[in-house]
């Protein structure tokens, strides 16, 4: 393992209100109807739709009114985010697996004159869905899972991409996420737990993951994507989007999210980077993150609360299941 792992509670807050999304513009192409990842370059956004039987990348200007479309003719099982690396490589994240039945899963690196390299993947501990790409500062992609309880896992190749593959993950991490009254999302509060996405700013020192409904923002003062996800994460809260699944960083530390369906809008949380420093993030103890034998801090046993969150996320899951092509 490339780091030790910590199971981390993100629920915290900043220590005071963060600021609130302001909608910048609305997504009107009707092309743009599952809007699943994003990422800027400063001048122009690119977006991903969820699934598709082609590679399409949306570019966007400042109006949310697209300018091209870059396409290639591999067809993806589900891609679900978006990353870009320093060279202006776009990486689109094809591993969504709703059903947990693929053998690998894949990203599809589509370089800046044009032409998509597949690197295929496999998982340690079998399938996964996974939403969230993440890429540090060399490039090295890291994958969070979408679980139905919150109990995220996160992956790193073994070994250096092999193309097509396919190259082992190995899983570096896990971290928790707690459920929050954040409304919006499709299948209600449980998808306040549910990892959908994931950005890393410009100079790869702040990273984020969103669910349906809020964002969290760790700092990664060395760049290193595992230890930052050990760290305390502020959260922001993103109301009332669909279903939202796309974030991403602008270079000046705005954090953008938008969701699926049309008419949506984009929205900013300006500074968001600023948001995190080290001094406030620092690495907490796993007692911090435990439960207490027997029970928790809510003073619900844990046995019969656990029962009840599978009965509630179980009947989410399967809603949210229908919703979804694949």
């Amino acid at each position: 393992m490339t780091a030790a792992f910590l199971l981390v509670g993100a629920v915290p807050a900043a220590a005071s209100p963060p600021p609130s999304p302001e909608t910048l513009c609305r997504i009107t192409d009707k092309r743009i109807d599952e809007l699943s990842g994003l990422v800027s370059d400063g001048e122009h956004w690119y977006a991903i739709n969820d699934g598709g039987s082609k590679v399409q990348v949306f570019v966007l200007d400042r109006k949310c009114q697209v300018q091209k479309v870059l396409t290639d003719p591999t067809d993806p099982y589900d891609v679900e985010d978006l990353a870009r690396s320093s060279d202006g490589t776009l990486w689109l994240a094809d591993t969504g697996d709703n059903r947990a039945k693929r053998d690998t899963v894949a990203l599809l690196a589509l370089k800046p004159g044009g032409g998509v390299t597949t690197h295929r993947l496999t998982y340690p501990d079998g399938a996964h869905d996974t939403e969230a790409l993440l890429l540090d500062q060399s490039g090295t992609p890291f994958l969070v899972t979408k679980d139905i309880l919150g109990n995220a896992k996160v992956y790193k190749p073994a070994t250096t991409l092999a193309s097509p593959g396919p190259t082992a993950l190995q899983q570096v991490g896990s971290l928790r996420i707690h459920g929050t009254d954040t409304p919006g999302g499709p299948v209600g509060s449980f998808g306040s737990v549910l990892v959908t996405g994931g950005a890393t700013s410009a100079d790869g020192k702040v990273i984020a993951l969103r669910t349906y409904t809020d964002a969290y923002v760790y700092a990664a003062p060395d760049g290193d994507i595992a230890a930052a996800l050990q760290r305390e994460p502020v959260r922001i809260p993103l109301p009332n989007e669909n279903q939202g699944e796309a974030i991403a960083f602008e270079p000046d530390g705005t954090l953008l999210s938008a969701g699926e369906g049309s008419g949506q809008p984009m929205r900013a949380v300006k500074n968001a980077t600023s948001l995190v420093t080290p001094t406030e993030t620092a690495a907490q103890p796993p007692s911090s993150a435990s439960p207490a034998p027997g029970g928790d801090s809510s003073g619900v046993p844990v046995l019969p609360a656990a029962g009840i969150a599978v009965a509630a996320v179980l009947g989410g899951w399967f809603l949210l299941s229908r919703k979804r092509r694949r």
